[in-house]
């Protein structure tokens, strides 16, 4: 088993007075981001680019050369033994106020031929008493013909909601308040190739949800929607994956196609019933094709079929799978019945041996305010950010990004791991 720990504490508190200025930060402080399941494919070496005469470096690596030791052991690819990565940090936003954080994520193999497995959690603490707790696990069995993904979630705090659709406004701001508990278990076979098809069973339950009102004195679209201090969701999913991506952690080529059909029923204690569609779609290009430089494209379309989910489980930014979308935005910034989004990063090195990159980013996402209405305003958000090698072998990155978005939304991001 191999550690990688860095202290994340000096990195964020670096960049909190970027952040003083801040109009708009994501509620959850500093987030871990989920790690979809894939890996490279089977008997192949994990893909990542070194420069010819090079050695490559992480964190761990430049704190043993400030004191003239040696931390990390030159191994070139993950094997069965995990390779651990964990970073502590403070940061600080103007919704989350003072946040403790612990992230971390662990990578490793089941077998010599199977992809590469991964565990990725979190927790956060905050001023304003607000806790998050993600973890998130993909599991390949050792002949790749199962892989088992599970997230469970648990989240304690105030959340700011503006109401349904991409044309609201900041002034519709309504704070809310509320905990929620996310259990998802998904269970893929392999069937050709990098396809895999299987079912699996997704669990939301929101209680004590209570609002504020709007700060411009109008009744809220959450009033109209209809107000549940307790909400369940509750019901099967069926799951194609297509994937090609050479490493799970920070993807540098290939690609992939997620699709989930959600079904929530009063069969199994949900408080109604609804159909959902999310297609989850990402490309990895080398460019220029022979450096380590990556242009990443991604695609995300969340869409209620039929039905009434509750207000709290509408498609929203920042509420896909891996919390990622709408950088340059608030958490639950944008709502509504249909979600579209597209975002693409060009992820760069800095250095020669790969502690530091950059990356610059551009995203849009539109929704519709209703069931059957027309899709709203498209709400764009752009910036650029900075990357620091946690661990080498895993390809694990510190991400540091800074986004904007419309009506002087700005903050900052940080996380273990590629928002996507």
């Amino acid at each position: 088993m191999k550690l990688k720990f860095a202290l994340g504490v000096l990195i964020t508190i670096l960049f909190c007075g970027l952040n003083a200025r801040a109009q708009q930060i994501p509620p959850e402080g500093i987030p871990l981001k989920k790690i979809t399941p894939q890996g490279p494919a089977p008997g192949s070496k994990d893909s990542t680019v070194v420069v010819k005469g090079t050695r490559q470096k992480d964190l761990s690596d430049v704190i043993g050369d400030l004191f003239h030791s040696k931390m990390t052991p030159e191994i070139d690819s993950i094997t069965t033994k995990p390779q651990i990565s964990v970073v502590p940090a403070i940061g600080y936003t103007l919704v989350t106020n003072f946040a403790i954080v612990v992230s971390g994520n662990v990578a490793f193999r089941t077998g010599p031929q199977s992809r590469i497995s991964t565990i990725v959690a979190s927790a956060s603490y905050t001023q304003k008493k607000q806790f998050i707790m993600p973890i998130q696990t993909n599991f390949w069995t050792k002949d790749n013909k199962y892989v088992f993904i599970g997230n469970y979630s648990y989240l304690k705090y105030p959340q700011d909601t503006y109401g349904l659709g991409s044309n609201t406004d900041v002034a519709d701001r309504n704070p809310m308040d509320y905990s929620l508990v996310q259990i998802y278990e998904t269970v893929l076979r392999h069937v050709s190739g990098n396809i895999y098809l299987g079912l699996g069973y997704n669990f939301d339950t929101h209680w004590n949800v209570s609002e504020t009102g709007t700060d411009n004195g109008t009744v809220s679209d959450y009033s109209k929607y209809g107000p549940q201090s307790r909400t369940l969701a509750s019901g099967f999913t069926v799951n194609g994956l297509l994937d090609s991506r050479d490493n799970a952690i920070n993807p540098s080529k290939g690609a992939y196609i997620g699709l989930q059909l959600r079904n929530s029923d009063k069969t199994f204690g949900a408080t109604s019933n609804y159909n959902s569609l999310i297609v989850d779609v990402g490309k990895y290009i080398r460019l220029p094709a022979n450096s380590g430089n990556v242009l990443a494209l991604w695609s995300y379309d969340w869409i209620i079929v039929s039905g009434k989910p509750p207000y709290l489980d509408l498609p929203a930014t920042g509420w896909d799978a891996n919390f990622a979308t709408g950088r340059g935005y608030i958490q639950g910034r944008f709502r509504g019945t249909q979600m579209v989004y597209f975002e693409s990063e060009y992820r760069y090195k800095i250095t020669a041996n790969g502690v530091l990159g950059g990356t610059v980013f551009l995203n849009g996402e539109s929704f519709s305010s209703t069931q059957g209405s027309s899709l709203q305003s498209i709400q764009p958000g752009y910036g650029p950010g900075l990357r620091i090698k946690l661990n080498k072998v895993s390809n694990t990155n510190i991400s540091i990004n800074y986004g904007f978005g419309n009506e002087g939304s700005r903050g900052l991001f940080i996380s273990v791991g590629e928002a996507f």
